[in-house]
Parts: structure tokens; sequence; C-alpha cells
């Protein structure tokens, strides 16, 4: 590291911004067991106080991925579909019901995700409950993209820094930095992402991250405060191409009741919601949330050039076809 984290120090209390490169060597550092954990803490705190930029975010995020695992995966274009966690609603497991939508629509779907930090039932947990087990084996991996259309990273495989900034962020108890990391260090580097946000500023942190990434994004955000459409209330989506207010009603969807979206005190209630979901049985609110999110996804696949009416109707499909919950057997089958 070129500079001395006294230094570093000194500037981020006087307000100073970081460079993305500065922000890479830190993060290099952390994981050399270079910086001490007491100067970290003093950074993270900081940081938080201050407020994020740009480059500090990208800079974290190269040095993560720079001294991760990488996923190198075989196909041209993929999407991933994650929220930023953190709106203490235990839902049920949207975002990665609607990954299996969109594989079973014929997309292609790389999900990167972990266990739940403030919900019941985490992407993590409900792969997991289903008999998967978690690997980095590149063979694997593609294997499953190829036959099955959807490949699962599991983040504490790929990530390897996180484990040097865990205690730390535990002893901490608020958020950091790194709350912020999860959608942006998929080790496979989605050309496409999905992302829900749990409040506006975050929208705009993320739309100039992905604008500076180059990648085709779309960010939502319920206004009631979910980290993904709800269809409790109105929802913001900002694309590549538009930025718009959407109620649910221009989707032709009821308003969704809050309770309805609840993923249950326990993991087997998150998992039989996951399920009733695929397997088409599921409440009206719950698949038409599950549409939602999967056609936004879609959406940003097809580079914005089909209405969100007809990406909607692509999503119904496939779970009305069987195709969706076909997918996520043969995904399961491959990775148990």
């Amino acid at each position: 590291m070129n500079t001395p984290m006294k230094e570093i120090l000194d500037r981020v209390l006087r307000h100073e911004q970081l460079s993305r490169e500065e922000m890479r060597d830190i993060l290099v550092s952390i994981t050399h067991n270079e910086i001490p954990a007491e100067q970290v803490t003093a950074l993270l705190t900081a940081l938080q106080m201050r407020g994020v930029s740009v480059d500090e975010l990208l800079g974290f995020r190269d040095g993560i991925l720079e001294t991760g695992v990488p996923a190198l995966l075989k196909a041209d274009r993929y999407i991933d579909v994650v929220g930023t966690g953190g709106d203490r609603k235990n839902t049920f497991n949207i975002s990665t019901t609607a990954c299996f939508v969109i594989a079973g629509a014929g997309y292609k779907v790389a999900k990167h995700g972990n266990y739940a930090a403030t919900s019941v039932s985490g992407a993590s947990n409900v792969i997991q409950h289903h008999g998967v087990r978690f690997t980095d084996d590149i063979d694997r991996l593609n294997r499953s993209l190829d036959e099955a259309g959807i490949v699962y990273l599991h983040a504490q495989l790929f990530a390897r820094a996180m484990k040097y900034v865990g205690p730390i962020r535990k002893a901490l108890q608020f958020p950091t930095i790194f709350n912020l990391l999860g959608p942006l260090v998929n080790p496979s580097r989605p050309q496409c992402q999905l992302l829900g946000v749990a409040n506006l500023d975050q929208m705009r942190l993320y739309q100039q991250v992905y604008q500076r990434l180059g990648i085709d994004y779309g960010i939502v955000h319920s206004i009631d405060g979910y980290d993904e459409i709800s269809l409790t209330g109105d929802f913001k989506v900002t694309t590549n191409h538009y930025e718009r207010l959407f109620a649910p009603a221009d989707l032709g969807f009821s308003t969704a009741k809050p309770e309805e979206l609840v993923g249950g005190a326990t993991e087997d209630e998150a998992a039989a919601i996951f399920d009733a979901v695929l397997q088409n049985r599921a409440l009206p609110a719950q698949k038409n949330i599950v549409l939602a999110n999967a056609a936004f996804g879609i959406q940003v696949l097809e580079r914005g050039l089909k209405s969100i009416e007809e990406c909607i109707e692509i999503a119904r499909e496939s779970i009305d076809s069987g195709l969706a919950q076909a997918t996520f057997i043969k995904f399961a089958e491959i990775n148990s």
C-alpha cells in the first residue's frame, strides 16, 4: 500500500474522498493482514459517517474481485437479480424465485447470494434447503448454466476478503461500505443486473456505479421501503433507457398487502412459498410479485427493446407452462 493509513484516515476525517486505486490498495492490504483491525474499524466508521463515493465503492469492489475466486462462465449474456437487503421486511425469496422464472423463459442467469442477514431465509438458505451443494468448481458451474440455464454462486466461496472484515463488521453493529458491495461483487461479472434497493439515495449511487461499469441494469425501489418490486404501492424503476414511477395497476396487477409478502417464521415456510410460486399454486399476490420482478429482469436482458407488458407475459408463460419448475428441478439435480 503506497499511502500510509494515518494519512488515509486524516483525509477521510477531513471529508476528502479517496481514489478508486487507493481503495483497491486498502482492500488488498486488509486481506494481507497489513492493516490493524483498529484502523480498519476507524476507516469503516468514518466512511459511514461521511458517506461513500462512487470511486470508493468501485475501489473496494475491484479489490474484492481481485483477491477472490473468479467464476469464468461460458455464456455471452446473463443476468443477476439481487436486492441490497436491509429493508427488514422479511419477505419470501422474491429475487431467487424470479431468477428461476427468468431461466425457465430461456434466458441465462448467474445468481449471486448468501445466507440471510435480516430475514428468515436468504438466497443461500432456500437453495441449500432443497439439497443443493454450493461449489466453486467451474466445470460444474458451467454445466449448470448450460443445461439448466442458471448457476448459483454462494458468496462465501468466492469473496475471500469478506472473512477478514467479518469480525469487525459484526462488532460494529451498523451498516458499512461492505453492505453496499454485495450486489457488485458477483464473481462472474454479469453483463446485466436487476437490483432492488431500500431507498432512493442507494438508487442514485448504484445508477452512477452501473454507468461507470458500462453494464445493462435495472434498479427498482418500492416507495414504501421494500428493496424489490413489492406491488404494495408505487415503485420506481431506473434503467439504461428510462426512469419512471409505476403503480401496480400500470402492469395490470392488484395492489398487494404487506402480509402477502412475508416469508414466514422458519426456513421451511419460506421454502414452501418458493416451491408454491414455481409450481403455480401460490397466492395470486405472491405470483404477481415474482412476475413483476422477473419481467423487469427480462427487459434488462432484452436491452429495453421489449415492453414491460411483453416481458410480463414471457415470465407468466414460464410459470404457467411448468418450465420454471422444470428448470429448478434440473438445477437441483445437477447441483446436489
